[in-house]
């Protein structure tokens, strides 16, 4: 009895010995993550709780850094529970809320490059500390199951249990030896991998996997417009990254195209699918997923310009609803560069972007199809930043997807583009606002100041200089002025698709966006959301800068006088036809293929849409003098001295 007692005692004594502490270990780490989840890819640290009872981590440690071990301190009331799973989000954000529970955010990103991860308790003892080897896009690291050895596993699995496998290495990428592009009759693939590899292949969009189909080793022959991807495997190795590339076989280009080739479960799942409605009662397409794809761009003489992994989300508002969906493109590092290197836009200088948007002009579809890239072109040297276009087909795994509009995509990185800002602190801080500016219209940044500068206009007199003088040192009155003419001249009946932008140290400035719903009337439509009293209703933008403006009198000239010079110049005839005829001799040729995909249009009906809409473009700014005279009161004689030469001008180059 008594050497029982001791053993029993001893035994307690042991397990005492060991801290419950000792139970949580660094389970799995993604440390150059391309994977969204609710509108983030942070790097990612998994803990898991390996003993038999619930540890409270509260006032333990996280870090990079063997000089600063509380980069991060878990907030009180955190546990992980046995057999459970935490997860610490390597944000790289210096502000960010540590959160709660199982979800933690640390101010910190984690290198890439390779770089230890310590973990200590409240007291400052290191609990575990592993040292990162140089990490590869996309690809987790951590303890398989069972196992002792850290390696590099074949899938992530955050918040659940690790692959039973780890390894050392990943296989080097194989290589398309046949070039993606144009080709007539059949063509032979042929493709190279490493040594002791085996290559596999798939022509549907779905990354390979060790049961896909063997590359041939003569090579693939196909007879159709084709989207392959091939990947290399090889015993003992992560395996490859993916290689893609479409073949387009008796398809010749007549504009430039995009190619995207990506997972059925990305595109077109009832359940993840980003391009269709699914069964939930919120779209699939409307909950701001974002997944990989592979992004080619081929020139209309079938160069190849791009060819590279990204990220893809369904764009727009309203429109899509729309069977063809806006997609908006996203160069990331994690799946090899955070550039596209090209620029296929006509009137930049870039050499790069960052992103990119496929515009399929679905709030015209049924009509023309060219409204807002025409109107927006006509912005070109005036000031005024709008958004480039380039006339385009796109292709979906192989298959034919019509026509769209490449645009450059409203960012802050498009923003800094253009204003010359580099900095990438300074970038972050760009402020974008829409409609009126509210918090859910903050796109980026801050709206503290547009808001007062906005509420100032309301309540203030700028005739009293000191006022007037606080409005100039915030606000690019010309390119206030600019915009407010543009959406009046055209008469852009979608009077919420406004947007301001400020780059540090700059002014406020306007950004002409989305006017598709431009040339569809005579009447006075947007002027009245326009000019308007400074205390009227905020109806989708904020009014009170422009109309507190217009009580100056040195103001209400300039604005006049700007709105005369954009009707005899930029909206005269001759220069808005040659913008129209060049976008259409484009369209023509590819209209027939694109109405037979979507069937959605006749080609007499765009004839005859394009017709109307040339008309009113022809004859809307002859009527904008008598519009302004009634809205903001003119006078006959203010009439004649401001619109007198503008007129004559447009009664011989707008008059049919």
């Amino acid at each position: 009895m008594r050497k029982a007692g001791f053993g029993a005692m001893v035994l307690v004594l042991l397990c005492l010995a060991i801290p419950a502490s000792a139970d949580i270990i660094i389970n799995e780490v993604m440390a150059s993550n391309g994977y969204f989840e609710s509108g983030h890819a942070y790097d990612w640290v998994e803990l898991y709780n390996n003993g038999k009872s619930t540890v409270d981590l509260s006032g333990w440690h996280f870090s990079d850094s063997k000089k600063e071990p509380d980069r991060f301190t878990f907030p009180a009331g955190t546990k992980l529970q046995a057999g459970k799973y935490l997860t610490i989000w390597c944000t790289g954000e210096a502000d960010i809320a540590p959160g709660k529970g199982t979800n933690l955010y640390a101010p910190f990103a984690i290198s890439s490059k390779g770089e230890n991860l310590i973990l200590s308790d409240s007291e400052g003892m290191e609990i575990q500390k592993i040292k990162l080897p140089d990490q590869y896009g996309c690809v987790s690291y951590g303890l398989p199951l069972g196992g002792e050895e850290y390696g590099f596993f074949e899938n992530p699995t955050r918040g659940a249990k690790n692959d039973s496998t780890a390894y050392a290495s990943r296989t080097e990428t194989p290589r398309l030896k046949t070039a993606g592009g144009f080709y007539h009759d059949s063509l032979r693939i042929t493709a190279e991998g490493p040594e002791g590899a085996t290559l596999r292949y798939t022509t549907d969009g779905a990354t390979p996997t060790e049961k896909s189909k063997a590359f041939p080793a003569e090579g693939l022959t196909i007879q159709k417009t084709t989207a392959l991807r091939i990947k290399a495997f090889r015993p003992g190795e992560v395996s490859s990254e993916t290689v893609s590339a479409t073949y387009f076989i008796d398809d010749d280009p007549l504009t430039p195209i995009v190619s995207l080739i990506s997972d059925n479960k990305y595109l077109f799942s009832s359940k993840t699918g980003i391009l269709v409605k699914g069964s939930g009662s919120t779209p699939n397409y409307s909950k701001g997923w974002e997944y990989p794809i592979n992004i080619e761009y081929f020139t209309q003489g079938g160069e190849t310009q791009v060819n590279q992994m990204g990220t893809f989300t369904a764009s727009g508002h309203s429109a899509r609803v729309n069977a063809q969906k806006s997609i908006a493109l996203y160069a990331r590092k994690a799946w090899g560069t955070d550039r596209f290197y090209f620029n296929p836009f006509p009137t930049r200088e870039y050499d790069s972007y960052k992103s990119l948007l496929l515009r399929a002009a679905n709030s015209d579809a049924y009509a023309t199809r060219l409204r807002d890239i025409v109107a927006s072109s006509l912005a070109e040297g005036q000031g005024i930043l709008y958004q480039d276009h380039v006339v385009i087909q796109v292709y979906i795994n192989g298959e034919y997807y019509g026509h769209y509009n490449l645009r450059e995509k409203i960012n802050k990185y498009f923003i800094a583009q253009y204003e010359g800002v580099t900095a990438e602190e300074e970038i972050d801080q760009i402020d974008i606002l829409a409609r009126t500016g509210t918090d859910q219209f903050l796109q980026n940044g801050d709206n503290t100041d547009w808001l007062a500068l906005c509420d100032f206009c309301k309540k203030q007199d700028l005739n009293v200089p000191e006022n007037l003088a606080y409005v100039e040192e915030r606000l690019d009155i010309d390119s206030l002025f600019t915009h407010a003419a543009f959406e009046i001249i055209l008469g852009n009946v979608d009077f919420t698709n406004v947007r301001v932008y400020r780059v540090p140290g700059g002014k406020w400035r306007m950004l002409l966006f989305d006017v598709e719903a431009c040339w569809r009337g005579l009447d006075k439509t947007p002027i009245e959301y326009y000019i308007k009293p400074v205390s009227g209703k905020i109806q989708g933008f904020r009014h009170e800068p422009l109309n507190a403006l217009l009580k100056v009198p040195e103001y209400k000239d300039k604005f006049l006088r700007r709105v005369a010079e954009l009707m005899e110049t930029v909206f005269r005839w001759d220069n808005v036809e040659a913008h129209f005829d060049e976008v259409i001799a484009q369209l023509e040729p590819i209209l027939p293929r694109h109405i037979a995909r979507w069937k959605n249009m006749k080609i007499s009906n765009w004839q005859k849409n394009i017709k109307a809409t040339k008309y009113y473009a022809r004859v809307r700014p002859r009527k904008i003098p008598s519009l302004l005279k009634t809205a903001m009161k003119l006078t006959t004689a203010e009439v004649e001295e401001y619109f007198g030469h503008a007129l004559a001008v447009l009664e011989e180059y707008n008059v049919q």
